[in-house]
């Protein structure tokens, strides 16, 4: 996932009433999607976003520095603050993700993993299982049958929470993680498998290894993993799906590629690289209509305890390529 990582590891309003609301909606959509690149700010002060989530109406990220999830509509130009940090014993996040109406939540080198309502009700609460091996719970995809898995980037498994749980009652019961599948590859005290997506026809997931940049397809019905032949890009992190292209964002080298799959996702095609002006530790990317949104996540900064690169967190709001 970061660069951190592997150094510890290896040492350690007025009222409109004239204009129906759906034609204002739609006004609003329109304009925002005509729009050029353009910055979101956060209201916060260490918010360290290593992760951005958005759906057709909300945006939100979390602090890997003090679990502080932040939200803001579609089109806003500021996220605020929305669950404060160490709620529900929530003091990290990394990968976060909307499904349906539930928010998704991952808790870093905390080992938990937390699913909210979008008013930010706890639905329930997750910890990894004690096996003594150290943890970094980092990024969520939702299946289309509403299952979500989770990678681990320090444990060679993914974890899968039912679609049942993730949709149930706001109880805030506290469960432990359940290994669904494993993984190949795992080199100890690297960083490993991170960003995440489910694959549109139901049936894999692909998987992102951070360290050494490779893909993977993982076969949701029989656990069968296969190296996906594709060019190895070090230091990806979180990846969104559209069709059958991947947009996975490169945290250390500051970009966010576009990779196509072929070949029943056995292939992959480097189709462009793209950075941005201010690009700060490219962690996180979300499509959202034709936008993409990029986190400028000052992860480097944030691990290695130095002067923040700057006082303002931003996530990059971009034309769709």
């Amino acid at each position: 996932m970061l660069r951190r990582t592997l150094v510890t590891l290896a040492t350690t309003a007025v009222a409109l009433t004239a204009v129906p609301a759906t034609a204002l909606a739609a006004s609003a959509t329109a304009q925002h999607h005509k729009q050029g690149p353009y910055t979101i700010t956060i209201d916060g002060h260490n918010a360290f976003p290593e992760s951005i989530a958005a759906d057709s109406h909300d945006m939100y990220t979390g602090s890997i520095d003090d679990g502080t999830v932040y939200h803001g509509r579609l089109g806003a130009k500021t996220l605020e603050p929305f669950l404060p940090a160490g709620s529900d014993g929530r003091t990290q996040v990394t990968g976060i993700r909307i499904a349906g109406d539930r928010l998704l939540v991952a808790g870093a080198f905390t080992g938990r993993f937390f699913i909210y309502t979008k008013t930010g009700k706890l639905v329930a609460s997750y910890t990894v299982p004690d096996t003594g091996e150290k943890t970094l719970v980092n990024d969520e995809a939702v299946a289309p049958n509403g299952d979500v898995y989770i990678t681990d980037s320090l444990r060679a498994v993914v974890y899968r929470v039912p679609a049942a749980e993730v949709h149930a009652q706001t109880t805030g019961n506290h469960r432990t993680l359940q290994v669904a599948y494993h993984l190949p590859d795992y080199v100890t005290g690297t960083s490993n498998g991170n960003g995440i997506v489910a694959t549109p026809d139901c049936k894999s997931l692909i998987i992102g290894y951070w360290s050494s940049g490779a893909l993977y397809r993982l076969t949701l019905a029989t656990g069968e993993d296969r190296k996906i032949d594709a060019p190895p890009l070090t230091s990806d992190d979180g990846i969104a799906m559209r069709g059958d292209t991947l947009y996975i964002a490169r945290s250390v080298d500051n970009e966010v590629v576009t990779v196509r799959l072929s070949h029943h996702d056995t292939q992959g095609t480097l189709v462009s690289e793209h950075t941005y002006p201010g690009a700060d530790t490219t962690t996180g990317v979300a499509v959202s209509g034709d936008r993409l949104l990029v986190t400028n996540s000052q992860m480097d900064t944030y691990l290695y305890g130095a002067p923040l690169t700057s006082p303002v967190f931003t996530i990059e709001n971009l034309p769709l390529r």
